[in-house]
């Protein structure tokens, strides 16, 4: 079983935010909950959510700020705007502003949990990478799990199998040590955890993926960040 989904709760109103968390989490998803504006940009800022519900009228700064904020950004995570009913200017706004989707207030509680899945299935399929990449003289069948190099052929262990899909689907942004333990690894809690089991695991996936594991294009390295998918933008 993969790792739970990472949810932010965007709410001002306590008994909303505390009935979404409470509802998500009996679903299996971890939630985070910001209660204005400000807080919610701090917080999705630091990444690793794998949805944003997002109210609109919040104190210090609008969700239409939030969100369109995020998406200057580049900040693509999947967000659902809750609009108040009857408010179709809000909802127009909304989408336009970068939202996914958007569910009117009052909402059922089944059916933003089926969106908000909706959702994470259709960016999952929009960020599944080919079975077989190359990066110049190196071909990588993630299907197989081999690597094919001058000629040669070598077996990709599964963890860096799953380190180098796991980027590839987040090739937007920096993904942080912390996140891959917990979503690679596995790992339910990973703010303790030894980071350098991950960069040893990069410096393993390098040797095999890399056309010259010396100056890195597949795997980057942001200091003091994390990792990010690299190729696209070396080529």
């Amino acid at each position: 079983m993969g790792a739970a989904a990472r949810l932010l709760v965007v709410e001002d109103e306590p008994a909303v935010a505390r009935g979404l968390r409470d509802a998500f989490v009996f679903k299996g998803y971890e939630v985070e909950v910001a209660t204005d504006g400000d807080a919610a940009l701090e917080t999705a800022r630091r990444g690793g959510f794998d949805a944003i519900l997002l109210d609109i009228m919040l104190p210090r700064r609008s969700g239409f700020d939030v969100l369109k904020t995020l998406r200057a950004e580049g900040n693509v995570t999947p967000t659902i705007m809750l609009p108040a009913r009857g408010e179709e200017e809000d909802r127009v706004r909304g989408l336009m502003s970068g939202a996914d989707d958007y569910v009117v207030k009052p909402f059922s509680i089944t059916e933003l949990v089926a969106r908000v899945e909706a959702n994470l299935r259709r960016r999952e399929m929009d960020r599944k990478p080919p079975e077989r990449l190359s990066f110049d003289t190196v071909q990588v069948d993630l299907d197989r799990q081999v690597v094919y190099r001058d000629g040669e052929s070598e077996e990709l262990p599964s963890r860096e199998t799953a380190l180098l899909t796991y980027l590839i689907r987040h090739r937007d942004r920096v993904v942080s040590r912390t996140e891959l333990l917990e979503k690679v690894w596995e790992y339910p809690n990973a703010s303790g955890v030894e980071t350098r089991t991950v960069d040893n695991y990069v410096v393993r996936l390098r040797q095999k993926v890399e056309p010259d594991p010396q100056v890195p294009r597949v795997v980057i390295t942001v200091r003091g960040a994390g990792y990010r998918f690299g190729w696209e933008e070396a080529e």
